[in-house]
């Protein structure tokens, strides 16, 4: 068991804890829990089999949770004083990507909702591991009276992530086939109550799959048993998503920077834009009609020196432009990727920079994300 710096809370474990310590997995404190970093093979290793096979994540630190009300307007129309995406457009059985926002339009969290479709009145959550505890008060503070949140203390999160995630879980769910990217079902798995969305956070098609805290076990058994599925840690977990362009919360996205800033438009869907209505809509509205001053780009940088986060970036008069948020080797690509922010004039693709790593400057370009393309079912 991973000691804990003294005078801090003692590491939580998720249900597979003792799964990762019999694969030999480097251990690591991550938002509170003792994770697995990586196993025996290595994160380049894990990353490259994700990228050909299915990689199996336990995802359990994430926080779950449910909205609940008398009907499904009630529901979305509180949680959409609090995010920017439509929620209430969702249709059974869909998932959306959003923001939970503060009043100057920052990223308090960003998360994943969706609408169950079995029972009415009820939204998923889940959000990040080390928001949770804080996202779970400030949702709380601002939901009307009709309106709940249950926490999903005791539940499991497991992903399976890659080419073969789908032949892997349909032999087991046949009903995960036939789900679309972002749509999400209640299907047992062998026989384990499950609810499964077609999502993840790797780039790949693959799968989230929330169980009961006491079945997690018994699931991560029955997939790792399959030829193709190998278990994979944080570590590679960080590179696929960052060849995929897709932000960390903390490092490209925290309470300054908003989506549009960190090229998240996207999430923002039409209705919304229209009618505001959201935290910091002001700001936002006027960065989608205007631009914002800064932008979240792709970087490629020559060389094989990766740029990590706080490297300064620099405009070819050597004047500070921006800094990076996240990069390191990218394994697909054999090549170092790094994104971060640059003041909009320098965030054209194909703008020469530079990176100053180590006190060395190298020589970037900014490119367009994702580093490798998406393969996600749609």
């Amino acid at each position: 068991m991973a000691s804990s710096p003294p005078g801090s809370a003692p590491l939580r474990h998720t249900p597979l804890h003792s799964r990762h310590v019999a694969l030999g997995a480097r251990m690591v404190p991550f938002a509170g829990y003792d994770m697995p970093v990586q196993y025996a093979k290595g994160i380049i290793a894990e990353h490259q089999h994700t990228r050909k096979a299915a990689g199996l994540f336990d995802v359990s630190h994430m926080g779950q949770a449910a909205l609940a009300g008398p009907d499904h307007a009630t529901v979305a129309r509180a949680l959409e004083t609090l995010v920017p995406a439509d929620i209430l457009g969702l249709v059974p059985g869909q998932q959306r990507y959003s923001q939970l926002l503060n009043d100057q339009g920052g990223i308090i969290d960003d998360l994943m909702v969706t609408r169950p479709a079995d029972g009415d009145g009820r939204l998923l959550l889940v959000v990040n591991a080390a928001c949770k505890d804080a996202d779970i008060r400030h949702i709380r503070h601002h939901l009307p009276d009709e309106v709940r949140l249950e926490v999903f203390d005791g539940r499991a999160l497991l992903a399976l992530q890659g080419p073969e995630a789908e032949a892997v879980l349909a032999r087991h769910a046949p009903a995960a086939k036939s789900l679309a990217f972002m749509s999400a079902a209640a299907m047992t798995v062998a026989g384990i109550p499950c609810h499964v969305s077609r999502s993840g956070y790797t780039g790949e098609d693959g799968y989230e799959i929330s169980v009961p805290g006491d079945r997690a076990g018994a699931l991560w058994d029955l997939l790792m048993a399959e030829p193709e599925v190998e278990p994979i840690g944080l570590g590679a977990r960080d590179s696929l998503r960052l060849e995929a362009g897709l932000c960390l919360y903390g490092h490209d996205i925290n309470e300054e920077t908003s989506p549009v800033e960190a090229a998240l438009a996207w999430s923002i869907q039409r209705r919304r834009r229209q009618e505001g209505g959201f935290p910091g809509s002001h700001r936002i509205m006027e960065e989608l009609a205007d631009g914002p001053l800064r932008k979240r780009v792709g970087l490629l940088p020559e060389g094989r020196m990766p740029a990590r986060e706080g490297t300064e970036i620099k405009d070819a008069a050597g004047e500070l432009v921006g800094e990076v948020t996240s990069g390191g080797f990218g394994p697909t690509l054999g090549a170092p990727v790094a994104m971060g922010y640059v003041a909009s004039d320098f965030a054209r693709e194909g703008t020469a920079l530079t990176l100053v790593v180590r006190g060395k400057e190298i020589p970037a370009r900014v490119v367009p994300m994702p580093f490798v393309a998406h393969r996600y079912k749609r």
